[in-house]
C-alpha cells in the first residue's frame, strides 16, 4: 500500500486535489480483568493509568491503520480533516475512531 498521508488541515500546501469521500477507521479495545482491578486501585490514590493511557495509545494507531487502508481501497492520496472521536463501552471498553475525506490528487 502506498504511503497515505493524513493531515488535520483542510488544506495541504503545494497540492491539488479532487474530494473522493468520507473515511474512517474504527477499533474498540478493552484490558484483561486483571490490570482492570489495577486500574481500580489506582482510581483510589489518584495519577495516570497507564495501561489504560496505553490502550488508548494502541487503539488510536490501530484506527489511522484503518483509516489509511479505508482511503487507499477508494483509491486516495491522501486524508483531510482527519479527526478523532472516542466514547466508553460499558465500564471496561473504549472505542475510538479516526475518520476524515479522502482525496485524489490532480
Amino acid at each position: 500500500m502506498t504511503e497515505i498521508l493524513i493531515t488535520t488541515t483542510e488544506h495541504i500546501p503545494g497540492k491539488e486535489y479532487e474530494v473522493i469521500g468520507e473515511v474512517f477507521g474504527l477499533t474498540t479495545q478493552s484490558k484483561n480483568v486483571f490490570r482492570n482491578i489495577g486500574a481500580g486501585l489506582k482510581n483510589v490514590v489518584g495519577g495516570e493509568i497507564k495501561d489504560y493511557t496505553n490502550m488508548l495509545t494502541e487503539s488510536r494507531d490501530i484506527a489511522i491503520d484503518r483509516l489509511r487502508k479505508n482511503a487507499a481501497d477508494m483509491g486516495g492520496d491522501a486524508v483531510v480533516m482527519m479527526r478523532f472521536d472516542s466514547g466508553s463501552i460499558g465500564t471496561d471498553m473504549q472505542s475510538v475512531a479516526a475518520y476524515g475525506t479522502a482525496v485524489k490528487f490532480i
